[in-house]
């Protein structure tokens, strides 16, 4: 189900009140994967984190980012094939690389109870890094999937390589810290959905 940006409740708990966990699939659409280091394994890391999502009653929430290089309901515009979101799953449509930004994505995650967001996809340096502090200023707990997030290789343009992007990124969230929220750094196997 695609939603569509609605005024916050008013009544709504702060994310540091609401007990539900969301796992978050930020941009995980045909041209992103395609330019980005170890998608292969990425998406099957995430695929397996959705199964055990549905599995366990957890909200998966989408993210889609489009752009004038992913122009909406083009093929490198869609969500990849083996990631495909169920009918009842919100998707997030934005145009910033922070989630939260002139989106739905807080009343969406307020509506489902989400005080947690376990965060995968790409791409680790932008949309990514973007989100992961938009929802820690929010009020949010927010885990990073360390093996569930990439990027694509920028360094003809003086970036570090990849998989050392994917690394700090995972080095530097560990070490966030903040009042009445954590911030934390996981293996796909150690997520437990439940943990708050």
């Amino acid at each position: 189900m695609t939603t569509s940006p609605t005024a916050a409740s008013e009544s709504a708990p702060l994310p540091s009140d609401r007990p539900n966990t969301a796992l978050i699939v930020i941009d995980v659409q045909n041209a992103v994967m395609e330019a980005s280091w170890n998608s292969e394994n990425v998406v099957a890391t995430i695929a397996d984190l959705v199964d055990r999502a549905r599995a366990d009653g957890t909200d998966v929430v989408w993210v889609r980012h489009s752009s004038r290089e992913l122009p909406q309901g083009t093929d490198q515009w869609q969500i990849v094939d083996s990631l495909t979101p169920a009918k009842d799953e919100s998707i997030v449509e934005k145009t910033h690389g922070n989630a939260f930004e002139e989106t739905d994505f807080e009343e969406v995650l307020a509506g489902k109870d989400v005080g947690r967001l376990v965060v995968t996809g790409a791409q680790s340096d932008a949309c990514i890094r973007s989100t992961i502090h938009g929802g820690f200023a929010r009020g949010y707990d927010v885990t990073l999937v360390s093996d569930a997030h990439t990027t694509e290789d920028l360094s003809e343009w003086g970036a570090p390589e990849p998989e050392k992007v994917v690394s700090h990124t995972n080095l530097y969230w560990g070490f966030e810290s903040g009042a009445g929220r954590k911030a934390s750094v996981q293996a796909a196997t150690d997520v437990d959905f439940a943990q708050r």
